[in-house]
């Protein structure tokens, strides 16, 4: 019998443990997740809300060979990048400002010095930057790869809808033991990827998103990102 959604939820606790619990996890164990798992945590995500019930998403699973297959084209990718930077694909579109300002900028330098610092990565240092930043396309060892589209033909708004689908997926894989992290890097090599999934034309990469079982010996998931208190961000309004 399905529950009355007004009534109050008996386990909130465990909706709140999932929530708190997320994290952009950086390392994965091998470990494969059933298919079966991953259609009902999609189905769960698809009960996130969009404007007028659009549901603009797309979703590509990768496992096995063609996870791998992109792992290593895109890998390739990033490196020749490196050599010779005209060979930069571009992105989808502006994830990030063209100009970052305070205070934007300054929580985007405390994030990554902080996540350098702990894994011993020094200013200067970038073969350790690259081959850290790689871990990206490498899904952090992850063994399932998402990527998430959106027809070109829609408004920005669907951005903001996929990025409900994203969360309530993660809160969903939380509660079932999982943990992901959703990446944005993708974008950089988004020709690539649409490609390599066979998308359309018509198609346009949002992010991707690595899913597994998180490794709880990895130093670098002890990783935690602070966040602004309720005060400064909330104005009360009587």
């Amino acid at each position: 019998m399905s529950q009355n959604p007004t009534t109050p939820l008996i386990d909130a606790a465990s909706v709140d443990a999932a929530i708190n619990t997320r994290m952009s996890t950086r390392a994965f164990l091998p470990d494969p997740v059933p298919r079966e798992t991953l259609e009902h945590l999609l189905r769960l995500a698809s009960r996130a809300p969009s404007g007028t019930n659009t549901q603009p998403w797309k979703v590509y699973v990768l496992q096995g060979a063609s996870r791998d297959s992109l792992v290593e084209k895109v890998c390739a990718a990033h490196d020749a990048v490196r050599v010779d930077p005209s060979l930069a694909e571009g992105e989808s579109y502006d994830y990030y400002p063209e100009k970052w300002v305070s205070p934007y900028i300054d929580r985007r330098r405390e994030n990554g010095w902080s996540l350098y610092g702990l894994l011993g990565i020094t200013k200067g240092d970038k073969d350790k930057m690259h081959a850290q930043h790689q871990r990206n396309y490498r899904l952090f060892d992850a063994p399932v790869g998402l990527m998430f589209t959106i027809d070109r033909v829609m408004g920005r708004g669907s951005l903001v809808d996929c990025g409900m689908f994203l969360q309530t997926l993660m809160i969903a894989a939380r509660g079932h033991g999982l943990h992901t992290c959703p990446q944005a890097a993708w974008n950089s090599f988004s020709r690539t990827v649409l490609q390599h999934i066979g998308a359309g034309d018509n198609e346009m990469l949002v992010c991707g998103m690595s899913l597994g079982y998180a490794d709880p010996s990895h130093l670098v998931n002890g990783f935690r990102t602070p966040r602004e208190p309720v005060e400064s961000f909330t104005h009360w309004l009587e």
